[in-house]
């Protein structure tokens, strides 16, 4: 499944979303969204059933390993990685902002 993306994209967003992509090939349900936040912040998240009885930190080595290719100064741009069960989206502040993100100072 593509990665939904919204506002302006660059080369480091692109990037971002095709990696992410990855992960998603392999998980068909998985929802996979990525913006940037401002010049230096780029925001992802993931809400896939296939997440339920998995930690969170083995949920971030099971998608980190499809960032880790990208170059530094990519990676650098990545300050939120959110990877989420549907029902953990409903319970989850961090992921609010996704939903209705409320526009960035920087």
């Amino acid at each position: 499944m593509p990665a939904k993306t919204r506002g302006s994209r660059d080369e480091c967003l692109d990037a971002i979303a095709s990696a992410l992509e990855q992960y998603g090939r392999g998980h068909p349900a998985a929802e996979i969204e990525v913006y940037r936040r401002n010049w230096a912040s780029i925001h992802a998240r993931i809400i896939d059933p296939d997440f339920a009885g998995i930690s969170r930190a083995d949920r971030h080595e099971l998608v980190w390993k499809f960032l880790e290719p990208l170059p530094d100064d990519v990676q650098s741009h990545m300050s939120v990685l959110l990877l989420l069960t549907p029902d953990e989206k409903k319970k989850s502040y961090a992921s609010v902002e996704f939903d209705d993100p409320v526009s960035s100072r920087v």
